[in-house]
């Protein structure tokens, strides 16, 4: 593994193509590709989020979930191939579980916000819905396992329990949505 990446460009996509793991070509527009690059940005997204000072758990955690996000990369890089399992959405599960039972239950809407890793978390959020999103457009057209289409839903919501944690642990307050506010008047 360590030369395999001894030459970082091949020149070969340069025809608007690029390879998959079972040695076969596809157009860098196919929805199998789209798929791929959308998890390949939540897990960049999930990576910046790192950068924050996180307590151990949630850093652990979210550690984790990129070492599943790169599997799942691979997943959908290799036609027929499952690195994601239904283990790995009971695990988002139970750590959903977990963090939510700790938070009192939301009355209003939360808009993005509150503390710099509430705010980063919302992104990852967002970022996680449109990969899941890239996942079933592409099984609307090939056969792909259900198991990663469930790893992103139950993502996404934990990402957004993550951010009332992260909020809290922060000492800040959600940013509640407030219904028809108006912009303030010029003087």
């Amino acid at each position: 593994m360590g030369n395999r990446l001894s030459k970082i460009y091949t020149r070969t996509g340069d025809d608007g193509t690029t390879g998959l793991g079972d040695g076969s070509r596809i157009t860098k527009t196919d929805a199998r590709v789209e798929a791929m690059g959308a998890v390949d940005e939540l897990n960049s997204a999930v990576g910046v989020l790192l950068c924050e000072p996180l307590d151990d758990d949630i850093r652990l955690l979210l550690t984790t979930v990129q070492h599943h996000l790169f599997d799942l990369g691979g997943e959908l890089s290799i036609p027929g191939y499952q690195a994601i399992t239904e283990a790995h959405v009971t695990g988002l599960e139970n750590a959903l579980d977990r963090h939510n039972d700790t938070l009192e239950p939301l009355k209003e809407f939360i808009l993005p916000g509150g503390s710099r890793a509430a705010a980063l978390a919302h992104v990852c959020r967002t970022v996680c819905r449109r990969a899941e999103r890239r996942v079933v457009m592409l099984a609307e057209s090939e056969t792909v396992p259900p198991h990663p289409q469930h790893y992103l839903n139950r993502l996404s919501d934990l990402l957004f329990v993550l951010c009332r944690i992260l909020n809290r642990r922060a000492g800040v307050t959600d940013v509640h949505w407030q219904k028809a506010l108006s912009l303030p008047a010029s003087e």
